[in-house]
């Protein structure tokens, strides 16, 4: 048995990440073809992106003919299924979404749909069944008008070379229209005379023909048809948006909300009593028209990301200086950023220095100082760069001028994806809403039942039948469930808006819902609780050898070393001699996994650890380095031991060490209830252990292999239900995705990261872990609220309006008011402080 592993971005390059549909698919069509015994997914590592691993017989199957396989179902995949992401304008109410989406799942060639109350569509479609256009002219129908819609011209889609059946289509659509002051206001005329304010417009309309008709129903002398007359107009008026919607469902066989108070009004009109149904009528608008009026405020401080992004660059090119559009921008390009101006692309600094306001992005208060990087390490990967020396779009530059050579393009820049992965969130149900959708789809249809049963009441009570139908249109209305569609998304979309400005990315209402109920944390080490990068932390004297001078024959020999260790030893050692002259070393010699040597002057020294030197020559180290070393590594420090000759002078201590925020992070994560905090390292257990007690883990579990961490999240999720992971994203991805809540540290600029988590701190900072545990508590607790005011209203006025205790009116205004306080405290997240 071999196997083979190919990337899944080549197999599947438009697949956002191992989670989707498409993966799955492709690895149905490959396992249990002929010689493939079995087909996984290997999650992203350090050193690889997300992989395809194949196991195959070579008695059987080729190495070459299990990759052409591969490739050709990728590129099936690739061609058939297809994901658009678009926004809308025209979702009016979070009801609304549920019938959007329904219709969609029922047509034939859509795979799954999922739809925002914020106004974002999410389809994945079967291109042999459906296309693109048709699917934008499918929300069309739905009098939804898609923002910036590609135009489709007429064009030909041969699908004979990669599917099964050989067909063609033709498509002649012109969807082209213009934007902008000259071009065509979709939204304007979406929404009616007065754009998005038309609907509120109608209602207060409503209610002041209300009111003066009510008014006048007292004035002595005249006639009962003026106050009917202007009744009529309110039922106009606050009935348009209402009757228009239900039409458009019962047309398709459905029974809506909408629909349910419309029947209300007219079967109180039918009793007589216009007044109270006008008074339903008035409130159900003004209560649609706030709560579009609120949501739309959620869905700015999301759309607020977008106008981030500056429209144009400043392009260096043959010394000349231009001015283009930010989408004319190629890899490689070299842009100039002035000061106090926005950074136009991904990039790295190659001139100038300035202080950048990062905040945009990484919610990060203090701005980051940028240097140019130097030209020794000007073609390593800008992700494998320091943070001084990358910029992200969007960003703010200081007083300083930069130049910047772009290394990504416009489309897939930090900022863009960012944009993207929040409008995604946006259409990710939560578990609340899950069960609230279910919980919604038995109890209309019971209500319904009972309304019918109510009407009859007159058969079985002595009461006339106007008595027993006005019951129950106001059972009716006390049972319609408007406050418990909108509880949760209203909640969820604000909790998102409010971490996406403050630097974290929170993919959907569950991992929103599951980070506010743990009180498990996992913790990678390097990189999360330390700083990732290795520094000098001890030099020991031995007999009796200046310190400075076992630092300048170390710094010699190592500068000839490019180890990481070496490369931290002369960077830190250089700092502490400040301008003292340096000694060059010449010919030196590694030795894998123990040290090396080098000749300084005249002198040969070796530098290394303890098994360097028990295996060199007679001179082995003394007890007394011996227990020298052992202290260093008791206090978690990496040992090097210095030889001169044949004489031992000195031992040099590194350190990977904590961060300076990590002890006061992780006492503010105890303090608002995290009772266990794990760490878990592939370093000794020495080192775990050190790192802890600095910076107050309550257990450490080190000499971990990735499959190791793995396993210990499956025990620590047996033992606590649910446990958050925190990592780089990277080398921690196993285990961050079998995490109950997967938390990448510093995802800015990091593909991988945003790919695996669920969570992501977009700035390298540990501080941002308390706000977003914070911010999810309060989610939560609003959701649960909600759920409790949408259900606790419907509780109690049911019983009321069926034993006549209240009417048509008093249920307007309980049911409608609480429709309203649902959306405003949801809206209260989007103010969330830490300190709160």
């Amino acid at each position: 048995m071999e196997k083979v592993k190919i990337n899944l971005d080549v197999l599947l390059p438009d697949v956002p990440d191992e989670k989707d549909a498409c993966v799955k698919r492709i690895i149905d069509e490959l396992e249990g073809r002929q010689g493939i015994d079995r087909v996984h997914i290997v999650p992203a590592s350090d050193s690889n992106k997300a992989q395809l691993c194949l196991h195959f017989r070579p008695d059987i199957i080729s190495l070459d003919r299990v990759k052409k396989l591969a490739e050709q179902e990728g590129v099936k995949i690739t061609s058939r299924y297809h994901h658009i992401l678009a926004e809308v304008d025209g979702i009016r109410h979070q009801r609304q979404t549920r019938a959007v989406e329904t219709i969609l799942q029922q047509k034939k060639g859509i795979q799954s749909a999922s739809v925002s109350g914020s106004g974002f569509v999410s389809i994945e479609y079967d291109t042999e069944l459906i296309t693109e256009p048709e699917l934008y002219k499918l929300l069309s129908d739905e009098d939804l008008a898609v923002k910036n819609k590609p135009a489709f011209q007429k064009q030909k889609h041969d699908h004979s070379k990669v599917l099964k059946h050989e067909h063609d289509h033709d498509h002649d659509h012109d969807h082209s229209h213009a934007h902008g002051k000259n071009g065509h206001d979709h939204a304007k005329d979406h929404d009616g005379i007065f754009g998005k304010k038309t609907e509120l417009i109608l209602s207060i309309i409503c209610g002041a023909a209300l009111a003066i008709g009510f008014g006048l129903s007292f004035v002595d002398g005249i006639s009962q048809w003026v106050p009917l007359g202007f009744y009529i107009v309110s039922y106009f008026f606050g009935g348009f948006y209402t009757a228009k919607e239900a039409v458009v469902t019962i047309s398709r066989g459905g029974f809506e909300i909408d629909f349910l108070m419309l029947v209300a009004a007219i079967g109180a009109a039918i009793l007589g009593n216009w007044a109270e149904g006008a008074l339903l009528l008035f409130l159900f608008s003004l209560s649609h028209a706030l709560e579009h009026f609120a949501m739309e405020k959620a869905r700015k401080s999301i759309a607020a990301l977008t106008e981030l992004a500056p429209r144009t660059a400043l392009l260096k090119q043959n010394g000349e200086i231009k001015e283009i559009s930010i989408s004319e921008l190629r890899i490689n390009d070299v842009i100039v950023v002035k000061p106090n101006t926005k950074v136009a692309a991904d990039g790295i600094v190659i001139d100038g220095a300035s202080s950048v306001n990062q905040a945009p992005i990484t919610g990060e208060s203090i701005p980051v100082d940028k240097i140019a990087v130097s030209d020794a390490i000007m073609n390593i990967s800008a992700e494998k760069l320091d943070e001084q020396y990358r910029v992200f779009s969007g960003t703010i530059n200081g007083n300083g001028s930069l130049d910047i050579k772009v290394t990504r393009e416009a489309s897939d820049s930090t900022l863009a994806r960012l944009i993207k992965l929040v409008n995604e969130a946006q259409t990710q149900k939560s578990p609340t809403q899950q069960f609230t959708d279910k919980f919604e789809k038995y109890f209309v249809p019971v209500v319904l039942i009972l309304v019918c049963l109510l009407c009859l009441a007159f058969l079985v009570i002595d009461e006339p039948f106007g008595s027993s139908f006005y019951r129950a249109m106001s059972v009716l209305v006390a049972a319609s469930p408007c406050a418990l569609a909108i509880s949760t998304p209203s909640a969820v979309l604000s909790g998102v808006a409010r971490a996406a400005r403050a630097g974290v990315l929170v993919k959907g209402g569950k991992p929103l819902e599951d980070l506010g109920s743990i009180s498990t944390l996992a913790f990678d080490k390097t990189g999360t609780l330390t700083e990732g990068k290795p520094k000098l932390t001890g030099i020991v004297s031995l007999d009796g050898i200046p310190e400075n001078e076992i630092l300048k024959t170390i710094v010699a020999v190592e500068a000839l070393s490019d180890h990481p260790i070496a490369k931290a030893i002369v960077r830190d050692g250089k700092v502490k001699l400040g301008n003292e002259e340096i000694p060059v070393a010449e010919d030196m010699e590694a030795v894998l996994g123990k040290g090396l040597k080098a000749r300084l002057g005249s002198d040969q020294i070796y530098v290394g650890n303890l098994r360097l030197f028990e295996t060199l020559d007679d001179s082995r180290p003394t007890d007394m380095v011996k227990t020298e070393v052992a202290k260093l590594e008791e206090a978690g420090n990496t040992t090097m031991v210095i030889r001169r000759n044949s004489s031992y002078v000195g031992i040099i201590a590194v350190m990977d060490t904590p961060r300076p925020e990590a002890k006061k992070v992780l006492e503010e994560l105890k303090e608002i209830g995290i009772k266990k905090m794990v760490m878990l390292t592939g370093d000794n257990q020495k080192v775990a252990d050190a790192v802890a007690k600095q910076t107050g883990i309550t257990k450490a579990i080190g000499s971990l292999l990735p499959e190791q961490k793995l396993e210990a999240i499956k025990k620590l999720t047996q033992q606590d239900n649910k446990v958050a992971m925190v990592g780089d994203g990277v080398n921690d991805a196993p285990a961050m995705a079998k995490s109950t809540v997967g938390i990448a540290m510093g995802a800015a600029g990091s593909d991988v990261a945003l790919e695996t988590a669920d969570i992501a701190l977009m700035g390298d900072k540990l501080s941002l872990l308390p706000f977003a545990i914070g911010l999810s508590r309060k989610a939560k607790r609003i959701i649960k609220q909600n759920v409790f005011i949408s259900l606790g209203m419907v509780t109690v006025l049911v019983p009321l309006t069926i034993s006549g205790i209240a009417s048509i009116g008093p249920a307007v205004l309980a049911h409608e008011g609480s429709t309203l306080v649902v959306v405003f405290n949801a809206l209260r997240l989007l103010g969330y402080k830490k300190s709160s």
